[in-house]
């Protein structure tokens, strides 16, 4: 029988146990059973947010908690600062032109962070941005960003700081309160381990304030009937009922685990990942003082489709990578090590990537990569 490891930046694997709680039987929402899960719910995000102030869930991918951000701060005429270095970091200006909002756009290239100076100046060349928003960890470049830095330079400002941290959080440090970002969102298919169809929002009073004084429509988005419900422990509209319970079973995981612990878990997998690459002659597309450990991305010999690549190992072997996105599509392949992944799904990943690119053709020792991952596993 053919294996089903998910080595991708979400979805990522269930275990074993958040799949028996997925397995509950439904119970009805309006109820005060299921506002003890709320309750408990949110007591657990907000260990896993690190902060104190509220945190709504919404029925949606991790794209909706992005869009409820935007609908919620910066509506026709207001000016936002965004940055684009990935993806992900181009949604956040597509959400703001969506809305009719002025964005301030700041590109890198792919594979480098943005510099907290870099912010400080379009602020001051800019003094009506409303809201600035970054990405913690660009999951299509594997590239990790300094939000404290960031939030130090924001904190001077009327400007609110809003970080997409759906891939990152749980896997990456990521201070709320202390470093002092305003909105932070999430979503359930990353470092949760859950199903996609469940995200997160954590709003401060700063960003609260923006909230009441924006004049954009909005309706499902409007944080301010999430505000309501969450003070009766319940939601504005119908909630994913099972990935919430499923979702107090993963956080209880995280409080066993210990954030801390956590971070260090991740971080010894990707210093292992990284290792195996560049054994086997591989560049890394991020830059070195940011490279992410939710992913590694990886560059491709020009003699090696990464698409195949990506096809044979997961249509051959069963061990499903990502590959690249837009103009990075076939130059290189990411290997995520969040979730509920450890060392040893990390060496069958790379074994494999091994036995691959030998398929196609490229030269290197055999068993490179598997030593040196080890090597960094054993220490």
């Amino acid at each position: 029988m053919k294996r089903n490891l998910l080595l991708t930046p979400g979805p990522t694997q269930i275990p074993p146990r958040i799949c028996a709680a997925l397995g509950k039987p439904i119970i009805h929402h309006r109820t005060p059973e299921f506002q003890s899960n709320i309750k408990e719910a949110i007591e657990g995000l907000q260990y896993v947010f690190q902060t104190k102030n509220d945190v709504y869930m919404l029925a949606s991918s991790g794209t909706g908690a992005m869009e409820a951000a935007v609908a919620n701060l910066v509506g026709p005429g207001d000016k936002a600062l965004t940055v684009q270095g990935g993806k992900f970091g181009e949604r956040w200006t597509e959400l703001c032109k969506a809305y009719q909002a002025e964005a301030e756009v700041i590109s890198i290239e792919w594979g480098t962070a943005v510099k907290a100076e870099q912010i400080k100046k379009a602020l001051e060349e800019n003094k009506d941005v409303k809201a600035v928003f970054v990405t913690l960890n660009e999951t299509s470049t594997g590239v990790v960003t300094d939000i404290k830095a960031i939030a130090e330079v924001v904190q001077k400002t009327d400007a609110v700081l809003v970080v997409d941290a759906i891939s990152g959080l749980g896997v990456v440090d990521l201070k709320m309160d202390d470093w002092g970002v305003d909105i932070v969102v999430s979503g359930s298919q990353k470092g949760f381990m859950l199903p996609p169809g469940l995200s997160f929002i954590a709003v401060n009073e700063k960003a609260y304030k923006l909230v009441e004084t924006c004049n954009n429509p909005r309706y499902y988005f409007d944080l301010r009937k999430a505000k309501k419900a969450f003070q009766k422990s319940d939601t504005a509209f119908t909630p994913a009922i099972g990935i919430i319970i499923a979702l107090n079973e993963a956080l209880k995981m995280f409080k066993e685990d210990g954030l801390e612990n956590l971070f260090k878990h991740y971080e010894r997998l990707a210093q292992g990942t990284r290792a195996a690459a560049k054994a086997l002659k591989l560049e890394l597309l991020a830059s070195e003082d940011c490279q992410s450990n939710a992913l590694t991305s990886i560059k491709m010999p020009e003699s090696v489709d990464g698409v195949k690549l990506v096809k044979l190992m997961r249509d051959t072997y069963g061990i499903t990578i990502a590959g690249g996105q837009a103009d990075l599509k076939g130059k290189i392949i990411r290997i995520a090590h969040m979730g509920c992944v450890d060392e040893y799904d990390i060496l069958a990943g790379i074994s494999c990537l091994e036995k691959v690119l030998k398929e196609l053709g490229y030269d290197f020792p055999i068993g490179a990569g598997v030593a040196a991952a080890q090597k960094i596993f054993n220490q």
